[in-house]
């Protein structure tokens, strides 16, 4: 059995204490968990953001009415894409994430009715290309099935913990390319599936969406990891996209936030928006419409009317203009 090779550096460390403690306060206050409509818009963030990484155009309200069976006009393999992430995240809690089998066919439920090999490993040579320069060779074909039997198997054995342990296995599914399509797409699942055994709350936390706002930073930390043969360096990126994404989960009531708060003057809609926000607000005291939109799966536009909501009710300032527009807590 062959470990990968990697580097926790005091960096990582820092990283995963704050994570376990952040997890802990979550756990506590229950408050995510009780929220079932902002577990839903997290999933939808981390099909969209996954699908968006490999180019798929679709934006989250149309990843939505896809997946709950409305007509969109789209490329068909984009709508496909959705529809077979959907399977593959809705499935994440059955599979073990320590055996070939359920690997091979969660990339089945991946890329089915896109490629011709989903749900098997490739059978020849494969590369990724920045146009006309190779980037990164894949493992041989040849050595695929071994390579991954080996890396699940030392996943299974290793008491490492899970945060840094599924930053591993990311990195070296994205190394050994083992499949024609759909690699990037099944290393963040197979990451928040690791992820989700050691604690649900993982199964929901849109990941995909911190390292699509990122994505240059996650392709960097990709190649230099690969060039160096240790994944250093991407064990960070990940931790960091992990700490940021739990910063915006609500880990208290609207009403611990805004004390002065009187919800009952607030429709069922605004309290919803306010409820997607709050944790983001909790932890920067501020907000733009931009994020507010990543938030809550909103339009721009309805956004905006929610923000001046807000602003009117005297929760908010608003500061600057156009993009550069801040929501700010009045204290």
């Amino acid at each position: 059995m062959n470990t990968p090779t990697y580097t926790v550096t005091p960096k990582a460390l820092d990283l995963v204490a704050k994570i376990a403690e952040m997890v802990g306060e979550l756990q506590g206050s229950g408050e995510y968990a009780r929220n079932l409509r902002l577990r839903k818009i997290n999933r939808l963030r981390s099909i969209q953001s996954s699908l968006a990484i490999e180019n798929n155009s679709l934006s989250i309200d149309e990843v939505a009415d896809i997946i709950n069976g409305r007509t969109v006009l789209g490329a068909p393999n984009e709508i496909q894409e959705v529809k077979n992430a959907y399977t593959a995240y809705e499935h994440l809690l059955e599979y073990n994430p320590y055996t070939v089998g359920d690997f091979l066919k969660a990339h089945e439920y991946m890329t089915g009715d896109l490629v011709e090999s989903a749900g098997r490993f490739r059978s020849k040579g494969v590369g990724v290309w920045a146009g006309d320069k190779l980037v990164h060779a894949g493992a041989k074909a040849d050595f695929v099935p071994r390579l991954i039997a080996d890396l699940l198997e030392w996943a299974s054995a290793s008491d490492m913990h899970p945060l840094i342990k599924s930053s591993i296995i990311h990195f070296e599914i994205e190394f050994i390319h083992p499949f024609a399509d759909g690699n990037g797409r099944i290393g963040r699942l197979w990451q928040t599936l690791i992820l989700s055994y050691w604690n649900e709350l993982f199964a929901w936390l849109p990941i995909e969406t911190i390292v699509y706002e990122n994505q240059q930073n996650y392709y960097n930390a990709l190649q230099v990891a690969g060039q160096s043969a240790d994944s250093g360096i991407f064990i960070e990126f990940m931790l960091s996209a992990i700490y940021q994404a739990l910063e915006e989960l609500p880990v208290h009531k609207v009403t611990d936030i805004f004390p002065d708060i009187d919800t009952d003057k607030f429709s069922k809609s605004e309290l919803e928006f306010i409820e997607a926000i709050v944790g983001y607000i909790e932890k920067h005291g501020e907000i733009t419409n931009y994020r507010a939109q990543v938030l809550t799966n909103l339009s721009a536009e309805s956004v905006k009317k929610y923000l001046a909501v807000l602003v009117k009710a005297g929760l908010f300032d608003a500061t600057g203009k156009n993009k550069g527009r801040k929501y700010i807590v009045r204290h």
